[in-house]
């Protein structure tokens, strides 16, 4: 296993040059100047200001000589100043990335053991009523784009009940307090999840009404084991190989998510600094961004893939 988790960091290597050279490449194509960010819209530089900018910030070089030397400067952990306020980029992205990866992270754990307790709730009860209502969920779920979930989500949950605050991540002027985050969190995390749980209820259904009428099970039961036993333990368990292989794919989707209901309920998160970047056109940190999300994509991958071992032992990597 350890072998083949550095065969596969070292092809990451090559594959995250290319994703920052396209970025690159795509940015410096964008219609505009890149010295439009760093001077306010009403007060245009004098031409001899703006030749001295564009020297200082290397930005008279050929385009090569600059991602190369964005890259020699990456490597050594400096992704550059934002356009807006100077900040440096990886102190701004160190900020977000936790409000991130706990909206993130309880969206996911909400949509997967959510999806997968009633997929096996719909496959055991096949063609039921029950079945019928989980079946229509899940298409509703899957067909409802974020940004819209977000928005119904934010006034009726948030404007016409109130059960739940309307944005942010705490509540301004008050001390810190868990509950408060909790309360702040849970409505843009559930919103985050629907289309998780749709997703993975769907395949968890299919996968375990191809193992339910498998031999090895009729054997269990023959056994004497007890059903919540068969189910759990044998039945489920080789069901969530393919399951896993879908919920590896939620990274990036959850990233996109995350700038649409970041945005909406004013979370501050990486997705809502990734819009204001582009918003902004500031170059820097949209490619530092870019650096950042593409390895967090190949880490999911490469969890995804150990994660094939640990739950079907049968799987080796050489």
């Amino acid at each position: 296993m350890g072998r083949y988790i550095r065969r596969r960091l070292l092809v990451a290597m090559p594959l995250l040059l290319a994703i920052t050279a396209l970025i690159f490449l795509l940015l410096q194509l964008t219609p505009g100047d890149p010295l439009n960010a760093y001077a306010p819209p009403d007060q245009p530089l004098p031409e001899a200001q703006r030749e001295a900018l564009r020297r200082k910030l290397g930005l008279d070089r050929p385009l090569p000589v600059q991602y190369i030397y964005w890259l020699k400067e990456a490597a050594q952990g400096n992704l550059g100043f934002r356009t807006k306020n100077s900040a440096p980029v990886s102190t701004e992205i160190s900020g977000r990335i936790g409000p991130t990866l706990q909206l993130m992270g309880l969206g996911m754990a909400i949509g997967i053991t959510t999806g997968i307790f009633l997929g096996v709730i719909a496959a055991l009860r096949q063609y039921s009523i029950l079945d019928t209502v989980l079946t229509l969920f899940a298409y509703l779920g899957i067909s409802m784009p974020a940004y819209l979930l977000g928005l119904v989500g934010l006034y009726v949950f948030a404007l016409r009940l109130g059960w739940f605050p309307a944005g942010g991540r705490s509540t301004p002027g008050e001390p810190f307090s868990l509950w408060d985050q909790v309360r702040h969190i849970i409505l843009p995390a559930t919103i985050l999840s629907v289309n998780y749980v749709a997703s993975t209820m769907r395949y968890t259904r299919t996968a375990m009404l191809d193992v339910l009428g498998q031999d090895y099970l009729r054997t269990a039961r023959a056994k004497g084991l007890r059903e919540p036993t068969v189910i759990g333990l044998h039945a489920l368990r080789n069901a969530l190989l393919p399951v896993v292989t879908i919920i590896g794919s939620y990274i990036p989707n959850l990233l996109g998510g995350a700038v649409f209901i970041e945005s909406i309920f004013a979370w501050p998160g990486l997705g809502r600094l990734f819009l204001e970047g582009v918003e902004a056109r500031d170059y820097p940190l949209i490619m530092g961004m870019t650096l950042i999300l593409a390895i967090l994509i190949m880490l999911a991958n490469l969890l995804t893939d150990v994660a094939y071992a640990i739950i079907d032992p049968r799987i080796r990597y050489e």
